[in-house]
């Protein structure tokens, strides 16, 4: 069972969500008004208010510190490795903001599509990619179009490592086993002289 100060890191994971989101709201509240943001940046969709970052960010804290919490009773260096892996997803979703503000759309493109492929090497579908990736962007999409972009992501991710790569692994050794029992048949039908 964990002790008292791993469970404090999910108030933290919370806390440190939620006064993320307070303080980008304030600051775009005193510079001119809370920003909405059009799917596909288009004005004939739907616009969705930043004001949902007060509800969005604290929930991925708290499922990003909740998985953590669970993994680090069976693995010791997993806040290390969950912290190293927000760290990485905060600054693809920085690179990602930084090229659409920027206006190069193939090197938007070429991110996203890294980043869905990286999914494949890394456990992605993991609570922490997510909450880096979202605060990586929200300055700029605020808190909802990333958390959506980011499940094609955490889609992608979870059918490799979770349903894909272990099947995989249990056919070649059920092939291996397969072979290994045909030799012993065959080593006991006709033994070596």
């Amino acid at each position: 069972m964990a002790d008292q100060k791993t469970y404090r890191l999910q108030w933290y994971f919370i806390a440190l969500a939620a006064l993320f989101a307070i303080a980008h709201l304030a600051w775009q509240y005193i510079h001119g008004g809370v920003v909405s943001h059009h799917f596909l940046d288009r004005s004939d969709l739907p616009a969705i208010s930043n004001w949902w970052g007060l509800i969005v960010l604290p929930v991925l804290g708290w499922l990003a510190a909740w998985s953590v919490l669970h993994r680090t009773t069976v693995d010791p260096r997993a806040f290390g490795k969950a912290i190293a892996a927000m760290v990485g997803a905060i600054l693809v979703g920085a690179a990602l903001s930084v090229a659409f503000v920027t206006g190069k759309e193939q090197a938007t493109t070429v991110i996203f599509a890294a980043a869905l492929v990286s999914g494949v090497v890394f456990p992605a579908y993991r609570a922490e990619y997510v909450l880096g990736f979202v605060l990586g962007m929200d300055f700029v999409f605020g808190p909802v179009l990333p958390t959506i972009a980011a499940l094609v992501a955490v889609g992608i991710s979870a059918a490799f490592h979770l349903i894909i790569w272990p099947t995989f692994v249990w056919l070649v050794r059920r092939n291996k086993a397969e072979d290994s029992a045909e030799r012993v048949i065959v080593a006991r039908r006709w033994p070596h002289p």
